[in-house]
């Protein structure tokens, strides 16, 4: 007996993808923006659909499942963690007191998601949340090259790294999705 799931995807069109281009809210077809400032910013709203499309259509245990034990990492996990994450940006581009962890000690992001759909709902709020308040606290500095903070950090540099990170967990929700139910696609 194999307790593996079956690979699958939705793709039709292309069977290495995610889901067909026509239904993909990350193809816009079109040219892409002007700028470094739209360029990056195109690309890290792209990793956060991402990180949401991964996650599509599973109920609270599957969002909670650890798939590669003994990791403590799961979809819900990752969300937390990026909202975590979102929160601690705004520390790096402040001068003053940093803000409270949301969810208390280290890797509490990872190691309290448990199966509880309140907590997968709380869990995006907290995301949307995050991440809306980071994007606004950026949008202050729209010069790239601008040093914010104690440590100086460019808003190019913090720019890029929210996008590094969004990719990195987004690969790992990649494996973390196969795992829990065979979904496969980039």
């Amino acid at each position: 007996m194999n307790d593996q799931p079956e690979r699958w995807t939705q793709a039709t069109v292309y069977p290495d993808m995610w889901t067909d281009p026509d239904n993909d809210p990350r193809n816009s077809e079109g040219v892409g923006p002007d700028g470094e400032l739209p360029t990056l910013e195109n690309y890290l709203t792209d990793y956060r659909l991402t990180l949401r499309m991964k996650c599509e259509g599973l109920d609270a245990e599957q969002m909670a499942r650890r798939s590669v034990p003994p990791s403590t990492m799961s979809l819900l996990g990752l969300v937390r963690h990026l909202a975590e994450v979102e929160r601690d940006w705004r520390n790096w581009i402040s001068d003053g007191e940093p803000l409270s962890k949301l969810y208390g000690k280290r890797d509490a992001d990872f190691d309290e998601a448990v199966a509880d759909q309140t907590l997968v709902d709380a869990a995006y709020a907290d995301l949307e949340r995050e991440q809306a308040a980071t994007d606004a606290a950026l949008a202050e500095h729209p010069d790239l090259g601008e040093r914010l903070g104690k440590d100086r950090i460019s808003v190019r540099e913090l720019l890029v790294h929210r996008i590094e990170e969004y990719a990195r967990h987004c690969g790992h929700a990649d494996l973390l999705r196969e795992c829990v139910d065979g979904r496969v696609g980039q």
